[in-house]
């Protein structure tokens, strides 16, 4: 397989912990690693001071994460890329991979023990979907 890793980040040490070892194993198998956050809805608010106007919206910040966490991932010989995703988290992963024809999913463990298991969590809702493997980085209780 030739594709993309794919991994899902939101800012929170759960997806900073998975997107880690998905850089290992971009490395290892010669990768290319690709970063994607995911926005449900594209609030936007228009917050000014004075004269100043900045407009805020829910992809921005989204692609800020993304962005963030494919800076911090940079390595000699791994080409890292990143994008932000309309959808519910899993399904946007989901819908980045089999746009990329990836070869590996990357997601952490969150939600997969005690209540998030009955309420579904990403990584479960990716590993029923997902257009390839998918490997779920251990991150709760590690």
């Amino acid at each position: 397989m030739t594709g993309p890793i794919v991994v899902g980040v939101d800012g929170s040490e759960t997806a900073e912990r998975a997107a880690a070892q998905a850089k290992q194993l971009a490395i290892a198998l010669g990768a290319r690693l690709h970063i994607v956050s995911a926005f449900d809805s594209d609030r936007t608010e228009v917050l000014g001071s004075g004269s100043d106007t900045w407009i805020v919206s829910d992809a921005d910040t989204t692609v800020a994460i993304a962005k963030e966490t494919a800076r911090a991932l940079e390595a000699p010989g791994l080409t890292v890329t990143y994008a932000a995703a309309r959808g519910k988290p899993a399904e946007a992963i989901v819908a980045e991979a089999e746009r990329l024809d990836a070869q590996m999913i990357v997601v952490g463990n969150r939600g997969m023990q005690g209540l998030g298991r009955l309420l579904g969590s990403v990584a479960n809702k990716v590993a029923h979907t997902a257009p390839c493997d998918v490997y779920i980085v251990k991150t709760v209780g590690s």
